[in-house]
């Protein structure tokens, strides 16, 4: 009897565990949508309003609110108030990542004075620091040399991140299509955006860094400080090929990548070559960090296309229909019509497991320093 009774148990046990394992291996579906645990670990929420973590509470997910150092958007000061008032707000769902001024640096004091700042924000709940593409592209120093993010200079406040394990998210460079014509770009969102910003257009601007240098900077930087917890934003810029960004994450351990505003590049892709994009999410589950760039700033007369362009007065649906359409293409089966790049995408059904640390548990390992649950 006692035998008979332990037997069953192992049976029960074994199949509790194939279960599982089936269970992992298959995809969600579009209903499953909002009641997974979803965190969005690329957003710019500029405003005070609470209209972000509403629609963000009703479809599941947290948020990570990136702070930036660029023009189109309020002062580095302003967004860093309404990071305070939104996390207070509601700190289980709001997180932010804090970000540092250019002005001075070189200076004698630059590098004592940003880490004072970036320890302040760290105290006030910032989960990590992010630079952007000023650097290399817009910054220079005072002998008028554009300042890389390779620079030396650096070197004091990244050993600081690296000694107190701060997470640095990096948008270095830009989608490859910036050094092409308008109509020799593989998506419409990246025509969009560059037929507004000509500034950052890197085809308009020959006497600027080629992208190979930009990108060759960027490799160095993350080579020079291999105990920095590095996430390159935009798939770091390699957005055009899941081989390069292959071999970017093969080569240096300590590097992770977000998937913002970057998904229709991975989508024409896949078009062609589904197998090897779906390959290519599973191989690399545990270095990628679901992000979608959505941005809510304050309503401006002037403003220009952003990436991806939101109606501020449709804000939410416009953020539901986004995090959707993305989620159909990496969680399920399912064939959508894809406006950017004028095709019909099917999605990648990736394994649930996948999906759950793309969407959630990796970025609580990077960020939170905390597990899953």
């Amino acid at each position: 009897m006692i035998l008979r009774i332990c037997c069953a148990l192992v049976l029960c046990v074994s199949w509790a565990a194939a279960a599982d394992a089936a269970d992992a291996e298959s995809s969600y579906t579009a209903a499953d949508f909002a009641r997974i645990r979803k965190l969005d670990a690329h957003v710019h929420a500029n405003t005070g309003d609470h209209r972000f973590l509403d629609i963000a509470a009703k479809d599941g997910f947290e948020l990570l609110s990136i702070n930036v150092d660029y023009p189109d958007f309020p002062s580095l000061a302003k967004q860093a108030q309404v990071a305070h008032t939104l996390q207070a707000a509601d700190p289980r769902h709001f997180h932010f990542l804090t970000s540092f001024s250019m002005k001075g640096f070189g200076g004698a004091s630059w590098t004592a004075h940003t880490v004072r700042h970036i320890d302040g924000e760290i105290a006030r709940g910032a989960l990590g620091v992010k630079v952007w593409k000023n650097i290399g592209m817009v910054e220079r120093d005072r002998q008028g040399r554009l300042i890389m993010l390779d620079d030396p200079r650096f070197d004091g406040l990244m050993s600081h991140l690296e000694a107190k394990g701060i997470p640095l998210v990096a948008h270095q460079a830009e989608p490859k299509n910036c050094w092409l014509p308008l109509d020799a770009m593989t998506t419409e969102n990246d025509r969009s955006y560059f037929r507004d910003h000509p500034e950052y257009y890197m085809y308009l601007h020959p006497e600027q860094p080629s992208y190979e240098s930009l990108i060759a900077a960027r490799d160095r930087f993350v080579a020079r400080h291999p105990k920095l917890n590095f996430v390159g934003a935009h798939l770091a810029s390699l957005e055009w090929s899941v081989d390069e960004l292959a071999r970017f994450l093969d080569t240096y351990p300590n590097a992770m990548a977000d998937l913002a505003a970057r998904m229709t590049q991975v989508q024409f892709q896949s078009k062609s070559n589904p197998d090897k994009v779906r390959r290519f999410f599973i191989k690399y589950q545990d270095r990628l960090l679901y992000g979608s760039d959505l941005t809510e700033n304050p309503p401006d007369p002037h403003e220009r296309a952003q990436n991806p362009p939101m109606d501020p007065a449709q804000f939410a649906g416009e953020a539901d229909t986004f995090w959707r359409s993305d989620w159909i293409y990496l969680a399920t089966s399912q064939v959508q019509p894809i406006d950017a790049i004028e095709s019909n995408v099917k999605g990648l059904a990736l394994p649930r497991m996948v999906i759950d640390k793309i969407y959630y548990s990796n970025a609580r390992r990077v960020f939170l320093r905390l597990p899953a649950g």
